[in-house]
């Protein structure tokens, strides 16, 4: 295995049994290991993983939560399997069919060119989008932007990235962070922290007719506004030092 470069895509699942084979086989086409995480999913969803993992077990894995824990542990859960078993870079894309997978190669080919950087997903939305969804989106956009004191994360919302292992597993080793949709903002304005580069990749993403979304409204919107506290606080703590890297930027 290339210890440089060396991806591996780290799909989080619940209960999406529709979407997920033509995302795996989509990943597989463009020549990506596919890593699993059922997220303690029902039988139904559960069945299918494990029918795709048992089909390509040289390509597909499966790695199964009991119970459901949230789309961030499932995602942590994912990234800590894929650094065990030696991969370098973890693409992160959502099981719920609103990323297009062929946009794979391009995060792919940026993060080749800068390892130590994270490629996040800038969607491109059509009119499927619901406007709700799309404002709350930009008052998280607001708040990212004051907690890193800059614009370098244009959407810390998006469901497709690539993750460099080496510096994420540090993070998540030494730090607290949501286990749910309070994740990946999240984690993106504490990697921003500590240096690590974000670069965007404008993607199409679209909100299919009948889809799942387990964005639960009241709670994930709760979860989410205290971890904006959260990370105002700890951005005041860091005010010197972020006020300093501005500066010498």
């Amino acid at each position: 295995m290339n210890r440089v470069f060396s991806p591996v895509a780290v799909v989080p699942v619940y209960n999406h049994p529709q979407a997920i084979a033509g995302l795996v086989a989509a990943m597989r086409g463009h020549g990506l290991p596919c890593l699993l995480v059922d997220d303690g999913s029902g039988p139904e969803c559960a069945a299918v993983l494990r029918e795709l993992a048992a089909a390509s077990p040289g390509d597909v894995s499966l790695l199964r939560l009991e119970t459901n824990q949230g789309k961030g542990a499932a995602v942590m859960a994912g990234l800590r399997e894929a650094g065990r078993r030696g991969f370098s870079h973890a693409l992160q894309i959502d099981a719920d069919g609103q990323h297009d997978p062929a946009d794979a190669p391009r995060f792919l080919a940026m993060a080749r060119e800068r390892p130590g950087a994270v490629v996040n997903g800038r969607p491109l939305y059509d009119r499927s989008v619901p406007r709700g969804r799309l404002y709350g989106r930009y008052l998280t956009h607001v708040w990212v932007w004051i907690n890193t004191l800059s614009l370098d994360i244009s959407d810390s919302m998006c469901g497709f990235r690539v993750y460099p292992l080496a510096p994420t597993l540090a993070l998540l080793d030494s730090v607290r962070i949501g286990r749910r949709m309070d994740f990946d903002t999240e984690v993106l304005v504490r990697l921003h922290w500590r240096g690590i580069a974000v670069r965007d990749c404008p993607t199409r993403v679209v909100y299919p007719e009948g889809g799942v979304s387990h964005f639960r409204m009241l709670h994930d919107n709760l979860r989410i506004s205290a971890m904006h506290t959260r990370l105002f606080f700890g951005m005041l703590l860091r005010l010197p030092r972020l006020l300093a890297r501005k500066v010498a930027g």
